[in-house]
This record gives structure tokens, sequence and C-alpha cells, in this order.
């Protein structure tokens, strides 16, 4: 689970392998595999970022960069 913030400073906890895309508009959107729609404070790369440490720490993608 990786770590976001919604727009009113408050935090939550996503499974990061179920978003689908996301979008800049200008907030950053996340869409979910569900078609839920999640806003959240984060820019994009820090979500790249956070993805891409959680999936390093449980040991999948070992080669993403």
């Amino acid at each position: 689970m990786i770590e976001v913030m919604r727009l009113d400073g408050s935090t939550y906890w996503i499974n990061p392998h179920h978003i689908e895309y996301m979008e800049n508009n200008p907030d950053l959107t996340l869409v979910m595999l569900s078609g839920k729609r999640l806003v959240v404070r984060n820019t994009g790369e820090e979500m790249r970022e956070k993805i891409i440490t959680y999936r390093r720490l449980i040991g999948a993608f070992k080669n993403e960069l």
C-alpha cells in the first residue's frame, strides 16, 4: 500500500496495483481499475516514485527504473 494525500490534507493508503492510469486536471486524478476516481495532492512524479519503491519493496518488477 502507498500513502496518498487528499486535497484537504488528510492521508490514506491505496493499493497501487489497482491504479489504471493517472491524469493531471490540474490536480492529479487516479483512475482505479474499478472506475473510481481519486483526486490527490501528490504530483505525478511523486506517485511514480512511490509506486516503484513499493514494487521494489515487495520484490515485484525488479528491473523497473
